[in-house]
């Protein structure tokens, strides 16, 4: 079955309702000669509302309707009838998002709970009738108002990935394998470099019933942090990774030297935020099953100091002991 789109930044119309207008009525019945003024109120407009969901993973809901409205509210009637309320268009959108004001370049809000709300275009207050106005001295008065104006916005919203473990490594560096293999994700997978075009999410599943979301980013080159390659259009859904894990070609298979693959990606996320260079990480020696890997891993420890654990996605080696580290390092999931 073929995937959703995925979507991580999009420009959004929002437009609340019009507040329902008041009513000049008067008290007209057969038996009441003396009846006085009964114009009821108007309704409220509809608020276009955000709301945080877990369930969502991509702004792509709102990349095909970025032009989102509100009801109107009612009008009031006589007999003090009030006019209906409009309806608040709510609308769920991934945790992670970042909701911009895009004409004045303001952070409105960053959703990052589930339910968390912001409401983006409020709706117009409804209109008074003509009964707010009767005074001893304006027994029969004709004066009502009219419903405020609706609240016109236009936004951009952001996602940056909220996951408890992201993937970084270069390209052909066995990240999609890996995540096929230690969660429910299926990312496609073939020997050539950026099969992966976008942040793929999926889920560990531990037996005490207990989970982690896993992120695997798009493979990352030198100069990243610069826009080169797929660039910080991906850079930045590595931020909210609480847990990072670095996965290095031990074989080289691409002519590369690990221990550059390993110096160019600390790099390149220190460059882009510099807080990511502290971020409790794990680094995995991946294709351990290949002949070459073995001498490179000398050469590695030797070079970096750092004595990663042995993995082959292909074969499954060392995934096992993986997932018990994640499961002891990572500590309670994100809800």
């Amino acid at each position: 079955m073929k995937s959703r789109k995925f979507i991580d930044k999009v420009t959004v119309y929002a437009t609340s309702g019009r507040g329902g207008n008041g009513s000049a009525s008067f008290r007209r019945e057969k038996f009441v000669p003396n009846g006085g003024p009964d114009g009821g109120d108007g309704g409220r407009g509809g608020s276009v509302i955000l709301r945080g969901d877990k369930e969502e993973d991509s702004l792509v809901r709102l990349f095909f309707s970025p032009h989102q409205k509100a009801k109107h509210g009612g009008d009031g009637r006589g007999r003090q009838m009030h006019g209906a309320s409009g309806a608040d268009n709510i609308i769920a959108i991934p945790l992670g998002t970042e909701v911009w004001d895009r004409d004045a370049e303001v952070l409105l809000a960053d959703i990052v709970e589930h339910g968390q709300e912001i409401v983006v275009a409020a709706g117009g207050k409804g209109g008074v009738g003509n009964i707010h106005f009767k005074s001893s001295t304006n027994q029969s008065p004709t004066k009502c108002t009219s419903g405020g104006e609706p609240e016109e916005v236009t936004l951009r919203l952001e996602l940056k990935i909220m996951a408890d473990i992201g993937l970084v490594g270069l390209p052909n560096a066995g990240k999609s394998s890996l995540l096929s293999r230690v969660s429910d994700a299926h990312p496609k997978v073939a020997s050539y470099p950026f099969t992966t075009l976008n942040p793929i999410l999926g889920t560990i599943i531990f037996e005490d019933y207990t989970h982690l979301r896993i992120a695997d980013i798009p493979g990352l080159i030198e100069g990243a942090h610069e826009g080169v390659g797929l660039g910080h259009a991906f850079l930045r859904h590595v931020e909210r990774s609480r847990f990072l894990l670095y996965v290095i070609d031990m074989a080289g298979v691409d002519a590369r030297k690990p221990e550059d693959d390993y110096t160019c990606l600390r790099d390149e996320l220190r460059l882009h935020d510099a807080s990511l260079a502290d971020r409790p990480s794990l680094v995995l020696a991946n294709k351990m099953d290949l002949p070459e890997a073995l001498e490179n891993l000398e050469r590695f420890r030797e070079e970096t100091g750092v004595d990663p654990i042995q993995i082959s996605a292909e074969s499954g080696h060392g995934l096992d002991q993986l997932r018990a580290k994640l499961h002891e390092l990572c500590g309670k999931p994100r809800l």
